[in-house]
């Protein structure tokens, strides 16, 4: 059928139909050079969902529709797939001392007024490593971490050395964490006690006590170690670091702080102060 007979057929003009074919060609032009900004986001974010992917368009590029972004990652396939697994990292069955939740009800004004403390496993092809983190309950940020083989207290301590480190001590510091046997080891107490640092565990098998910790570990397996499947410790390693210091803590927008990386959100924090 010629163009005429299927414009006279179908009620509209030829014009009309040459106009919308050029739109539809502007839209497809525009949708693939939104669908390249989304692919480099998503190779450097492997494991960010639809909408913080439109706020880092916002940052990058400019403003865009959500509905339509979430469109193209289905179409491409660029929506991250979550798999779940689950190793016991929290041994609390024990006789040491343990100590009572200090934040409930507790409201975060600054860095520095709340520690977070966890340990989570990491897959090998040949068993398990370990990591113990920090977190700053208030911007989010990693201030301290340790990679071992090993599931022990110099694990945390580890961590915890690093944080005290890089961070200043401020009155009625509070280090939270659950009941494991790392957190209510006496080497890891006194040196919490030594630092003048107020103590504070998780009600028993309340992971919600401590869900700012439980969320960090949830974002690096989703959007670092899945994505990566490390082969050898050392690889492990280098890569929890590289994306701990480089990506996390300094890139990777975060929802609960405005959808801004930890690393302005306390530099802003720090010049209102």
């Amino acid at each position: 059928m010629s163009l005429r007979k299927l414009c006279r057929w179908l009620g509209v003009s030829r014009s009309w139909y040459y106009l919308r074919e050029k739109r539809k060609a502007i839209r497809a032009a525009k949708d693939k050079d939104l669908c390249a900004a989304i692919e480099a986001i998503v190779l450097e974010f492997g494991g960010y969902g639809y909408r913080r992917v439109v706020k880092e368009l916002a940052r990058q590029v400019s403003k865009v529709n959500s509905k339509r972004v979430l469109r193209l990652m289905r179409e491409e396939n660029l929506l991250c797939q979550l798999k779940r697994r689950f190793v016991i990292t929290t041994h609390s069955n024990h006789s040491n001392a343990v100590f009572k939740n200090l934040l409930k009800g507790k409201e975060l004004t600054e860095p520095d007024q709340v520690w977070h403390a966890d340990i989570t496993y990491v897959s090998l092809p040949k068993g398990f490593c370990y990591l113990a983190t920090i977190l700053d309950g208030y911007s989010r940020k990693c201030i301290g971490w340790k990679l071992s083989k090993r599931i022990d207290t110099e694990l945390a301590l580890g961590a915890l050395e690093k944080a005290l480190a890089s961070r200043q001590v401020k009155p009625g510091l509070t280090h939270h964490s659950d009941r494991g046997v790392q957190y209510t080891s006496l080497a890891y107490v006194s040196r919490l006690q030594e630092a003048g640092i107020a103590i504070s565990m998780s009600r028993r098998g309340n992971s919600y006590d401590n869900a700012k910790a439980e969320s960090f570990m949830k974002t690096l397996k989703y959007e670092e170690v899945y994505v990566k499947e490390y082969q050898t410790y050392q690889e492990a390693a280098d890569n929890i670091g590289e994306f701990i210091e480089k990506i996390y803590n300094t890139k990777r927008l975060h929802s609960s702080i405005g959808y801004l990386p930890p690393i302005e959100f306390e530099a802003a924090a720090i010049t209102a102060a």
